[in-house]
């Protein structure tokens, strides 16, 4: 529920002159209202003392996940720190969220080729084999233009604009990969987008197609694919990162590929591949200097 009090509209248009996506600046908007819905009140006038037992809440009573209360936590702080400026709370220091330490799920070659296999529609088939073969981010895959695909470079690649906190990278692409794109572009020939909303005509899209329906799409793939039932599009982002490293990509160039911005949020993938430590047992062989007789 929305509230109309003035400070929720003041917060609406202080995260409208910030560079959030806007479900980011959405989601900020309603963490204020939940939070009036909650202590039923202004939410400017909420304490330090309730806002902390609201943490509470949130950790201990709805069982919220990390990721959730770290979301929680950024939006709230944003509201009372930089809207209604509260001076000297301590509260965003003693709210600690730990890092979920939790391995991503990762495919194997044969089970991405299975799963992705069992996507018959073409626009769906065509933008989870892109995230996989480009490591992309589905909001990222789905945002590309066709202005965005360099496929007469060479080596051709993708500009990804505005990616995870509004950078911009640029991302390998194989020839082969940039020829299905241009397939696909065919039966639609929309001006700029390269997924747009299927409307009739398809150059009448005004926005690309809607994540839920990719998402859809592959949990219908991966019932009948039989793979990991927590797989999800993201898996297909963790499982290209795995088999890149496997195939002896540097972790620098990789992570640059993926956007992250320092080598710690790559290196998990390490753990995750087997070659890894056939590999350094290889090294270890050639390295090893038997003492002289």
């Amino acid at each position: 529920m929305l509230y109309t009090y003035p400070c929720i509209q003041k917060f609406t248009q202080l995260v409208e002159l910030k560079d959030y996506r806007p479900e980011t600046k959405q989601a900020y908007v309603k963490l204020v209202c939940r939070l009036a819905g909650h202590f039923e009140c202004d939410p400017a006038t909420v304490s330090e003392e309730q806002l902390r037992l609201y943490f509470l809440h949130l950790r201990l009573e709805r069982g919220l996940k990390p990721n959730t209360l770290k979301h929680a936590k950024s939006g709230l702080k944003c509201f009372f720190l930089e809207c209604v400026k509260v001076a000297g709370w301590t509260v965003f220091q003693e709210f600690r969220i730990a890092k979920p330490k939790v391995l991503p799920v990762v495919l194997s070659r044969e089970e991405v080729q299975r799963v992705l296999n069992a996507v018959h529609e073409p626009r769906f088939a065509t933008c989870l084999r892109l995230i996989y073969h480009c490591g992309l981010r589905i909001s990222e895959a789905l945002a590309l233009e066709v202005s965005y695909i360099h496929g007469r470079q060479s080596p051709p690649y993708l500009d990804i604009r505005d990616g995870k906190g509004g950078k911009d990278r640029e991302v390998p692409i194989a020839p082969a990969m940039v020829e299905a794109l241009r397939h696909w572009w065919r039966t639609h020939r929309h001006p700029r987008f390269l997924f747009p909303t299927p409307v009739q005509p398809w150059t009448n899209a005004t926005h690309p197609m809607r994540q839920e329906s990719l998402r859809e799409a592959f949990r219908w793939a991966r019932a009948a694919s039989g793979i990991h039932p927590a797989a999800t599009p993201h898996t297909l982002r963790h499982s290209y990162a795995t088999h890149m490293l496997e195939e002896g990509v540097a972790l620098p160039h990789l992570a640059k590929y993926l956007g992250h911005e320092s080598l710690e949020s790559t290196i998990i993938y390490t753990h995750l591949t087997d070659l890894g430590q056939a590999r350094t047992q290889a090294a270890l062989a050639k390295l090893y200097l038997p003492p002289k007789s």
